[in-house]
């Protein structure tokens, strides 16, 4: 049998592999999921909902009052402008790529990634059919600016994250403002994707849109409520491309789940102590496992946001750790420019991080 090029041309995410393959005695600091549940509020809100008969098709970019809520919320912490018209509601932030991918590259256009960068972002610019192309990092993970303004001229997009999964690096305002003047200058389009834009431990966040019209900004609920299951993202965008957008998402999903958008719509407009514990918390694992890798011989940069590490170290000890039943991610997953690293989660329990680090430590000696 015939397949299209543009899946032959993709591999299944080896996070994905190591999460379904991962023996029930491992240690998992491989997939980027929040530990916690999903704080109660949201769910009662959701549980209300289905007794409401909310169980129907929404519209297709999503209820009104989430929307509205998402533009309050963006207006608040983020200080953008958007209307609930320039919103739509996804089925999390990996339908948001790939409608955007979808409705802005043309066959053979080029789409600039970070490299290494999270998985979705080239395989997602291969099936619409773009050309995905590495920017590099400097020594501690961060876009490498001078690398970046080298390879805009006649690129399509160029996708920013920060904080970055894989490394944990969290862009400054500085080299955030000069990412986006150079794409503006050579008209390509920023896709900013945000999802770990609450757990930043020193720096402060600071999104692309503020100095331009020409971006699309990507969130999700996943990370920040611990809702990865729930499946709700959104795009934010100037209206003439959401309404291409719109036209894919309205095709591919029709609408995001209505259970999880009253869902959502509680969490932006309830409580946020949640997220102020669960950033609290991150930081001190963060500073464990940290501290017990500086202490196993590893030397690195802290990250400095989400809840990853990208480490440095040979394939072989990538391997050994593996077999030791530590679930980590190799850094080639991940792109080329890191073959000999791996993504570590410390959204783990304490006790399983320090268990974690015993069994590194167990196949270093080896």
């Amino acid at each position: 049998m015939e397949f299209a090029a543009r899946v032959r041309s993709i591999e299944i995410s080896e996070i994905r592999k190591l999460f379904e393959a991962a023996d029930k005695n491992s240690i998992n600091l491989g997939l980027g999921q929040p530990d916690y549940d999903t704080p109660e509020y949201i769910k009662r809100a959701a549980i209300q909902a289905i007794y409401d008969g909310k169980t129907g098709y929404t519209t297709n970019a999503g209820i009104d009052e989430l929307r509205i809520a998402i533009a309050e919320k963006l207006k608040r912490e983020n200080g953008l402008d958007y209307t609930k018209e320039q919103i739509i509601v996804t089925a999390g932030a990996s339908e948001a790529l790939h409608i955007v991918m979808q409705a802005l590259v043309e066959p053979g256009e080029r789409v600039l990634v970070p490299d290494p960068g999270f998985v979705s972002y080239a395989a997602l610019a291969t099936v619409a059919e773009g050309n995905p192309e590495g920017v590099s990092l400097d020594t501690h993970f961060h876009i490498d600016i001078e690398a970046a303004k080298n390879a805009m001229g006649g690129a399509r997009l160029f996708v920013l994250n920060s904080p970055s999964n894989p490394t944990g690096a969290v862009e400054d305002r500085k080299a955030i403002k000069a990412l986006v003047e150079c794409a503006d200058d050579n008209g390509v389009t920023v896709v900013s994707d945000e999802v770990y834009e609450h757990f930043i431990y020193e720096k402060k966040h600071v999104s692309p849109a503020l100095f331009s019209d020409n971006v699309v900004t990507i969130n999700a609920t996943s990370k920040t409520y611990a809702m990865t299951g729930w499946r709700i993202g959104y795009v934010a965008a100037p209206k003439e491309i959401i309404e291409q957008c719109l036209k894919v998402h309205q095709y591919c999903q029709a609408c995001a789940t209505s259970i999880s958008q009253y869902a959502a719509l509680a969490a932006y407009t309830g409580t946020q102590e949640t997220i102020y514990a669960m950033r609290k918390e991150y930081q001190f694992r963060r500073d464990l496992l940290y501290g017990g890798l500086k202490d196993l011989g590893f030397t690195f940069s802290k990250p400095e946001g989400a809840f990853y590490m990208f480490v440095p170290m040979e394939n072989v000890i990538c391997n050994r750790i593996l077999q030791k039943g530590v679930i980590i991610v190799p850094g080639n997953t991940f792109g080329r420019n890191a073959p000999d690293y791996a993504r570590m989660s410390y959204a783990a329990s304490r006790e399983n991080l320090r268990i974690a680090l015993e069994r590194i430590e167990e196949a270093l000696g080896e």
